[in-house]
């Protein structure tokens, strides 16, 4: 690795000020010298104010170059060297031009890496050494002093350059530190303001490593820091860079990304390591913003992902559009920010008997009135605040699910739609079942809604977190069936409990004996695999009454009842002879 101080605009000003300097000192070694001009060959004597101009160009325009144009211009100007000391005159004066191998050694090891600056450094001594015995009047004591002065040199201001470059590492990871992350977030701040181009931060924050430290040991914490640091870096945009904060944080530098692409490279990283739970914050910088400011939104981000129970990432509110801001603002308020969960009744078609509930997400936002959920909640997904939308979800569906069964003296199931966002999350079974917990609903009444399409699209991680709700005492229903193919081949090997039959689907039993005669085949295929057939979009009597007559178990639409909030539902179900409160 290079030395971090090589950057475009110091090396450009130091190669070329040493350069510049060496051409001049040729021109003096040569002006100053009586007779010397007349005796050297004028294309040789023209290397000195060539040399010299070549440096004042790469001093003004140098840091315009790519990093090899560099390394060209020391392998061709210590060609030069040697030959301007071939020719010399003078013993005294080709020891002198050979003295001038020391600026070149010094600028290789200040900015190119150890392989790079060894071999050229190799290289100046085989033609130190050709140019000394093809002459032959220079004394071995000379040549050694010279050696000595190149090899010292390039050695002393190679550790001096490699000591800055640590003050700004990380020694355990290698990373750069906080010291070399907010030198390099101060530049890339400045560059964003002058460009235009977006610029996004995030931090990330391991979950629970203080337990690794006390279970395992801190030999083990640093190995899992180690870790982490190793499979994040080689997976990083161009231009990106990785930090280490200190302790179990991590920090991220993006120039070029703004804020939703920046949650998507850092949720990318956090599914690299599946069984390391990772929090992230992340910001999109602001025309008016400062480096601080940009962290401090960042920071902000992460404190509410481990304020709602970790393992996911989100975009801070400032960097979002208009609508998303606003959903993260009553997202904050919860139901006081005009979010509520309203309740559908799932009932048996032969009486209308209402054994179950669905919970559906409604916001009113304080300006544009009801938004609805196709509209709010692709924004919730799309920028990171699904995981705060679905526990505000979770919450509000259990404690009003409570509150409607124990006014109603009904056992009552309930069922929650839930994201595939969330569902691959590492922390959301956690976080479901600590919210049954806190809010006293049974899991074996609550039932996870996920659609056929993510069903269709599953990853390992998803199904087993519906093994491990299933096994917490929670069923699985597919909503949605019946729009998609695939499902159907995996109902044998998929945790499925409750099958919910598309509306579209539903619509048709009335005019289509062939419709009608698919839904009694579809729920014989429910029968035969123990799977529990719900009919979703009911609005007339008469596909109440088809459907009854199938024996369809379960229906839900329209003709029952529209989502209500659960007071409504309180007042018309409860018993006349219970006080409605």
């Amino acid at each position: 690795m290079a030395p971090e101080v090589a950057t475009p605009r110091v090396v450009a000003r130091t190669t070329g000020l040493l350069t510049a300097m060496g051409g001049l000192a040729a021109i003096g070694l040569v002006l100053g010298t009586p007779g010397e001009l007349a005796r050297i060959h004028p294309a040789i004597a023209a290397l000195g104010p060539i040399t010299a101009v070549v440096g004042l160009g790469v001093m003004r325009w140098g840091n315009r170059v790519p990093q090899l144009f560099y390394r060209v211009l020391l392998a061709v100007g210590a060609v030069g060297i040697g030959l301007f000391a071939y020719v010399s005159p003078t013993e005294s004066g080709a020891v002198a031009i050979l003295a001038l191998m020391v600026f070149a050694s010094m600028a290789a090891f200040l900015f190119f890496s150890l392989v790079w600056s060894y071999s050229f450094l190799v290289e100046l001594l085989v033609i130190g050494t050709v140019v000394v015995v093809a002459r032959g009047d220079v004394t071995a004591g000379s040549a050694l002093v010279l050696g000595v002065l190149v090899v010292g040199s390039a050695g002393a201001v190679g550790v001096l350059a490699r000591r800055a470059a640590s003050a700004g590492e990380d020694a355990l990871t290698g990373l750069v530190n906080r010291r070399g992350f907010d030198e390099a977030l101060d530049a890339a701040v400045r560059t964003s303001v002058r460009t235009g181009e977006p610029l996004s931060a995030a931090l990330f924050d391991l979950d629970h490593f203080k337990a690794v430290n006390d279970a395992r040991g801190h030999a083990a914490g640093d190995e899992l820091l180690r870790t982490v640091a190793d499979t994040w870096s080689s997976l990083l945009p161009p231009g990106a860079i990785l930090a280490r904060h200190g302790g179990d944080e991590f920090s991220l530098l993006l120039p070029g990304h703004d804020g939703a692409a920046a949650l998507a490279c850092a949720e990318a990283l956090r599914a690299t390591l599946p069984d390391v739970g990772t929090s992230v914050g992340v910001a999109q910088f602001a025309l008016g913003d400062s480096p601080a400011d940009l962290m401090r939104r960042a920071d902000a981000a992460l404190y509410r992902v481990k304020s709602v129970g970790r393992g996911r990432s989100e975009l801070d509110a400032e960097g979002m559009s208009p609508l998303a801001r606003d959903l993260a603002a009553a997202l904050s308020a919860g139901r006081a920010g005009g979010l509520a969960v309203h309740l559908q009744p799932i009932v048996t078609p032969a009486d209308g008997e209402t054994v179950g509930i669905e919970a559906l997400v409604r916001w009113t936002h304080p300006d544009r009135g009801f938004v609805p959920p196709v509209e709010f909640v692709p924004v919730a997904e799309r920028e990171g605040l699904i995981g705060a939308l679905g526990a505000f979800v979770w919450t509000a569906a259990c404690e009003d699910a409570r509150t409607l069964s124990e006014a109603t003296g009904r056992p009552l199931f309930l069922t929650v739609n839930v994201s595939g966002l969330e569902l691959d999350d590492p922390g959301f079974v956690d976080r479901v079942l600590a919210t049954l917990e806190a809010t006293g609903w049974p899991a074996q009444r609550t039932v996870v809604e996920v659609t056929e399409s993510l069903v269709e699209a599953e990853s390992t991680r998803s199904v087993r977190a519906l093994e491990v709700l299933r096994e917490h005492g929670l069923r699985v229903a597919i909503d949605d069936f019946g729009t998609g193919y695939s499902a159907l081949a995996r109902l044998d090997t998929l945790p499925t409990d409750f099958l919910k039959l598309d509306n579209s689907f539903v619509s048709a039993i009335t005019t289509s004996s062939r419709r009608a005669r698919l839904l009694r085949s579809v729920m014989a295929l429910a029968d035969a695999l123990d799977l529990i057939l719900v009919a979703e979009g009911v609005e007339t009597p008469e596909q109440a009454r088809t459907l009854a007559a199938l024996g369809c178990p379960l229906a839900q639409g329209y003709l029952y009842s529209r989502p209500r909030p659960v007071a409504e539902l309180v007042a018309e179900l409860a018993p006349a002879d219970v006080p409605v409160v």
